[in-house]
């Protein structure tokens, strides 16, 4: 698999109103971050679909993306529209965060039934094949099991062509198997608790992102070397002793301090000892799209600032 160039995504999660969101979209395009990231909850957040463009609206270099959509709070045909709306408003800067949906909190709190995850990843599946067609340009007439269509047009068309970049996020085999097979970004998470109340920490370690990677080339076939693959970074912390960081996170992961060490989600350490651990990742896993979150994305910035685009 040929070495992708280091690229970083900045998750925004806190509400900035007006002309502070503008400014903060500048700001993460002055760090050197490349995209500017918006995850999908009912909590205290923005909206993505309108953050996302107006920080495409005020910047120039800087994409704009979801981290991730979830599939269940709309139906493929509205957010089909809306993601080729992005892709044209901010000529070409949009890419597509997908997923199943895992948090029953914020589904029972908006009335949302909150179904097995085989049904979430069913439904997620018929969508990521709904809104392509879409985005491509197709009239579409579908009948599935959770979705049906009737000579529907996909317009207007996005910038990007055959539509913008799909990451498809995730951490059990089915869904990483749809993002082999069907998304040009895989993204890596902790896997879900099935009760929805949480990230399987356990699910923290290395070998297990070994495991999904054997998934992952598995599912995608000679299609492999193609895909860029990314990891959410859980926590980062500019550190003199990684070690002693390590301790006090591991009440927090019900980890040791080595799975911590060397959990992929994790970054510990100084400034030049995360750009060596980054880099030896990158050559050991692939992996050289890294999101940060913004609690810890301006600590991070003079990594990004040596490592982005090498």
């Amino acid at each position: 698999m040929a070495v992708r160039p280091f690229r970083f995504g900045y998750v925004a999660r806190t509400v900035t109103p007006g002309e502070s969101w503008a400014e903060k979209a500048r700001r993460v395009e002055a760090l050197g971050y490349s995209i500017l990231l918006m995850p999908d909850h009912f909590r205290n957040q923005l909206a993505p679909v309108p953050a996302l463009t107006a920080a495409a609206a005020a910047t120039t270099r800087l994409r704009v993306g979801s981290l991730v959509f979830a599939n269940d709070f709309r139906h493929p045909a509205v957010l089909a529209k809306e993601a080729a709306t992005i892709d044209l408003l901010s000529s070409g800067r949009f890419e597509l965060g997908l997923g199943a949906g895992w948090m029953r909190s914020e589904y029972e709190e908006a009335g949302i039934p909150f179904d097995p995850p085989g049904t979430r990843l069913g439904r997620l599946t018929e969508a990521v094949s709904i809104i392509k067609r879409l985005l491509a340009g197709e009239r579409v007439t579908y009948a599935g099991q959770y979705y049906a269509l009737a000579d529907l047009e996909g317009r207007p068309g996005p910038t990007q062509r055959p539509h913008p970049p799909i990451l498809i996020g995730g951490g059990g085999r089915r869904t990483l198997t749809l993002a082999a097979r069907e998304a040009s970004i895989v993204g890596f998470v902790p896997r879900a608790r099935r009760d929805g109340a949480g990230l399987e920490q356990g699910d923290l370690a290395a070998a297990s992102l070994i495991e999904k990677l054997g998934w992952v080339r598995e599912a995608a076939g000679d299609g492999f070397g193609s895909l860029e693959l990314n990891a959410l970074i859980q926590v980062a912390r500019v550190t003199d002793d990684a070690a002693a960081a390590a301790d006090g996170l591991t009440t927090r992961f019900r980890a040791t301090r080595e799975t911590v060490l060397a959990s992929p989600y994790v970054l510990l350490g100084s400034i030049g000892e995360i750009c060596e651990t980054l880099q030896e990742r990158r050559e050991r896993h692939g992996i050289s799209y890294l999101s940060i979150l913004e609690d810890d994305a301006d600590a991070l910035a003079p990594v990004v600032a040596r490592l982005a685009g090498k």
